[in-house]
């Protein structure tokens, strides 16, 4: 008679539990566990994935990440020898003896995991397989649904914890793009549901030589890697990180209204006139209603760049105030703000704004209305 109780613990033991932290392949960035890599075609991500499995081999960091040293297997299913060693040649002088390649494997119906439990237990050392590209592997089904997505990849989910490895697919986007990038993959939100983490690969907004890696996790803090391929080493070079300069998570416009906040420190008029003068001072050709659509949607990480806003009526007329702190501000501005020059936003009646601020012995801000 099958047994139909459930395996449970209670919260007192599990919170008692000495439980081994979870492994990692590349610290923060690719943990035990299944990390998908989406990318467009031919931006790069191949050669992101080699240098990832030449670095973890050699022990080497990546992007200035600790790495936890081992064996790595390579499954590059597109590719030729011939191209693979072209790539590995160019990449490195030194192609370490721990690294392993191969072009053709089994799909997940036939017999993959066998596999890689098989080079597993022959490499008890193995930390990465890489698998390039996941669409090569999936089940040979026609059936295309969120069940089918998300099965295929809760079976590598279970492979990679019971071998203790990280397991990177390397898969494509969708032609049609998204905002927000678990939507980016292709295929069904099944494969975003079911990984533990999902990389990003896209060209840059701020770079045009370069591109941002996107990375979102269970176990991983969100961050951006800002990143420029270099021709000469043939490997991507971490030009920013959004873990030690949060200001990389702000959209570029708005990375220029702290600048140009800079330079202001306060300001005090309609909407229209902040993008007029926003744009006299960037270059850019933003309207109104666009730059404080992004003002409202990014309001917290401004905040957290010194940069604070309050949208305002006053004798009937609409203003918008915007002042950046010392936080914001460079070391050598500091000074300005412990001084009192800088006018915080305070609790605003209807009056006469020129008259209020007379009074208060504050010389006087155009206020213009929108």
């Amino acid at each position: 008679m099958a047994n139909n109780n459930l395996t449970v613990i209670d919260g007192e033991t599990l919170a008692d539990m000495r439980l081994p932290p979870a492994q990692y392949c590349v610290k923060s960035l690719l943990h035990q566990g299944v990390t998908i890599l989406g990318g467009a075609p031919k931006i790069g991500k191949s050669w992101l994935v080699l240098d990832l499995c030449v670095r973890v081999a050699k022990g080497e960091s990546v992007f200035g990440l600790e790495v936890r040293q081992g064996t790595t297997l390579y499954l590059c299913l597109e590719d030729t020898l011939r191209r693979i060693q072209h790539r590995l040649v160019s990449l490195t002088d030194e192609a370490p003896a721990n690294m392993f390649f191969s072009t053709e494997a089994r799909t997940l119906t036939d017999g993959l995991c066998d596999q890689v439990r098989e080079f597993v237990r022959a490499h008890p050392d193995t930390v990465l397989v890489a698998v390039d590209t996941f669409q090569v592997i999936r089940s040979t089904t026609p059936d295309v649904s969120y069940a089918t997505d998300y099965q295929d990849v809760r079976e590598l989910k279970k492979l990679a914890d019971e071998l203790g490895i990280s397991i990177l697919l390397v898969h494509h986007l969708r032609k049609q793009g998204a905002a927000d990038p678990l939507n980016k993959l292709s295929g069904t939100t099944g494969i975003a549901g079911a990984v533990d983490a999902v990389l990003v690969l896209e060209k840059s907004d701020r770079c045009q030589s370069g591109a941002a890696l996107i990375c979102t996790g269970r176990d991983i803090e969100y961050r951006e890697l800002e990143l420029r391929f270099e021709s000469v080493e043939c490997s991507w070079e971490l030009v920013s990180d959004s873990a030690e300069d949060p200001a990389m998570l702000l959209p570029p416009e708005l990375g220029d209204l702290v600048e140009f906040m800079k330079n202001e420190r306060h300001f005090t008029g309609s909407n229209t006139e902040l993008a007029e003068r926003y744009n006299v001072h960037t270059g850019r050709d933003l309207t109104a209603k666009k730059l404080k659509q992004l003002m409202n949607k990014w309001r917290y990480e401004l905040e957290a760049q010194g940069l604070v806003f309050e949208s305002r009526r006053s004798n009937g007329q609409r203003f918008v105030e915007v002042s950046l702190s010392a936080l914001g501000s460079d070391a050598s501005d500091s000074s300005d703000a412990t001084s009192g020059a800088l006018i915080s936003c305070g609790t605003c009646v209807p009056c006469d704004p020129v008259a209020t601020h007379v009074a208060a012995g504050v010389p006087a801000t155009l206020e213009v209305a929108s």
